[in-house]
């Protein structure tokens, strides 16, 4: 792995593709474990989350439910602060266990803004997968019940992660070059 580019920035290595793929076995692990006999609900936030959401439900067992939604609150490498939903949800999630699909969760203002709207509809349960966490940005804690890597406060991209709409189809993840 070597320096890449993006638009107008350098972007070195941090996570391997390997790297990613093994994490993502054993939370899958987890998941199949802490839902063995039930039919929970996946909902993914688009559109950083397909790539992760793609690569779990192939190790997943247990059945499980899919559905997309689009939250933005992301304009080049900051938050604007705002989160705009694009698709909203489409199924019904009450008194389903419901597992919520994030790439990123770094200000946890998108979910912050996210959950009441899923809490509303009462599921019987409600969990946080997570690739990445920036516990140094967090301003709105969430709960993260299965985590993949927790970083440094860093712009990131590849694996789903982009910089104005570029490097989501980088296979690894890389954090900007100072």
């Amino acid at each position: 792995m070597s320096i890449i580019h993006v638009h107008d920035k350098s972007f070195q290595p941090y996570l391997t593709a390997e790297m990613i793929k093994t994490r993502i076995k054993e939370i899958a692990a987890d998941i199949n474990k802490d839902y063995a006999g039930k039919r929970p609900v996946f909902i993914a936030i688009l559109n950083g989350s397909f790539i992760f959401a793609a690569d779990l439900f192939k190790e997943l067992t247990v059945d499980v439910e899919v559905c997309f939604i689009k939250l933005a609150s992301y304009k080049g490498t900051r938050s604007t602060g705002q989160v705009i939903t694009a698709i909203g949800l489409d199924t019904d999630i009450f008194g389903r266990d419901v597992v919520v699909i994030e790439d990123i969760v770094d200000t946890g203002k998108t979910l912050s803004e996210f959950l009441p709207q899923l809490h509303h509809q009462q599921p019987s349960s409600l969990k946080i997968v997570t690739l990445l966490h920036k516990p140094e940005a967090t301003v709105f804690p969430i709960p993260i019940d299965y985590l993949g890597f927790a970083i440094p406060n860093e712009f990131v991209v590849g694996y789903g992660l982009d910089y104005d709409g570029l490097g989501r189809n980088i296979p690894a993840i890389y954090k900007l070059a100072e």
